[in-house]
């Protein structure tokens, strides 16, 4: 029992030894040192004592037999406690027996051959339980087993193929962690589980076969691709180019794909190929644009100039000074992008404003000469038009197309 009064587990209490027994009840020696064992079959001579007193020569054999009967109740609680194999306990048992054969102590015979027989049926108590276990051991053994067959063929099907080859290697460790039992019946388990794993390493070959010889299909068809983007790098022709690279965008998207690793890489030199031509389209349109700057002032001055017209007091004089404007606007050229529509849009609010003067002074004359006016101003700006046209300005053509709209439309109201 511990200090604080709680009981001490039985594993962790000192065996208990014991008290030394009297060889003087079992045995005696004679003045000559001779020492003999009282046997059932009568008095035997154990040894002789030499060395000291008789009766030192006497507790000697006496302490051999106590060192016999330590080694019995030891086994014997092993044995009790599950904690010695029945093997170790016979070979106990071997050996005391010997000693008890050779009389080689002073002890109580009759009591330790009963103590041996005490251990030998516990030892056959041992064997039969340790075959029962056993026998549930193999049993258990072999529904693992079972269970690890019906797993791998489970598995023969299985697409997660780096999954299912990691659990097949994790089936392959479990199997052989488990006690072996029945030859026969564990033969036929692991040919089963070696068939579908056999099965399952076969299919995920010809997948990786198949989806090798795809990588190499895609690999040579984006190398034309990238060949194709890179022979357009330095092409100046922006519209057509842009196109041909959004085309080779579409294929690219269509095209089979590779590994991660050389997709990565491949698309890396594509890009940089699109890159490259279009770095150098912003960096000529920026420049162009900038160029485009200095006519900024001239067209602001002239938009400030046809807002000078506004109100209107005289229709024909500031269609006239409008002419002017728009001639000299035409003349002056393009705006950047940035300022197109802020600039633009101030002209174009006069020109709307004289549009809608034109057309109510129109309203108010006669529906013929009304016409004819419609008719020249909408020749005049066809004319204007193809002209805008013809010299590449797309905005002014624009611009133009929108008043040819307008015009036709009050023609066709009155």
């Amino acid at each position: 029992m511990s200090d604080n009064g709680v009981p001490t587990p039985a594993a962790l209490r000192p065996p208990v030894t014991a008290a030394g027994s009297d060889p003087s009840k079992f045995g005696r020696v004679e003045p000559d040192g001779t020492v003999y064992l009282h046997a059932p079959e009568g008095d035997v001579v154990v040894g002789q004592w030499a060395a000291g007193e008789p009766s030192a020569g006497l507790a000697f054999f006496g302490r051999k037999y106590d060192d016999l009967v330590v080694e019995v109740d030891l086994i014997e609680r092993r044995l009790a406690d599950h904690r010695a194999p029945a093997e170790q306990a016979e070979a106990v048992l071997a050996k005391v027996r010997e000693a008890l054969a050779q009389r080689s102590f002073v002890g109580d015979v009759v009591g330790l051959e009963a103590r041996c027989e005490r251990v030998e049926v516990a030892v056959e108590a041992a064997k039969a339980e340790a075959k029962a276990r056993k026998a549930q051991q193999r049993e258990a053994a072999l529904v693992a087993r079972r269970t690890l067959a019906d797993e791998a063929e489970s598995l023969a099907e299985s697409t997660a193929w780096r999954a299912t080859t990691e659990r097949y290697a994790a089936i392959v460790e479990e199997w052989k962690a488990l006690p072996r039992g029945e030859r026969a019946a564990e033969q036929e388990l692991w040919q089963r589980i070696s068939a579908a794993r056999t099965a399952f390493d076969k299919r995920r070959r010809a997948h990786f076969a198949k989806l090798d010889g795809q990588r190499k299909v895609a690999i040579a068809r984006k190398r034309e691709l990238i060949a194709a983007a890179e022979k357009l790098a330095t092409s100046t022709d922006w519209p057509k180019t842009s196109k041909q690279l959004r085309d080779l965008m579409s294929e690219w998207k269509v095209a089979p794909r590779a590994s991660r690793a050389e997709e990565d890489k491949l698309w890396k030199r594509f890009k940089a190929a699109q890159d490259a031509f279009y770095a150098a389209r912003t960096s000529t349109e920026d420049a162009e644009q900038e160029q485009l700057r200095g006519n900024v002032p001239v067209k602001e001055a002239l938009a400030l100039e046809a807002e000078a017209l506004l109100p209107i007091t005289d229709l024909k004089a500031a269609k006239s000074s409008l002419r002017s404007i728009q001639e000299r606007w035409d003349r002056s050229g393009d705006l950047p992008r940035g300022e197109r529509d802020r600039v633009e849009g101030r002209l174009k609010k006069v020109e709307e404003a004289i549009r809608a003067a034109e057309a109510d002074a129109w309203k108010g004359s006669s529906g013929g000469i009304a016409n004819d006016a419609f008719s020249q101003a909408l020749a005049r700006l066809v004319e204007k038009r193809d002209a805008a046209a013809a010299r590449g300005d797309a905005t002014a053509a624009a611009a133009l197309d929108e008043q040819i709209t307008s015009t036709k439309a009050l023609i066709s109201g009155r």
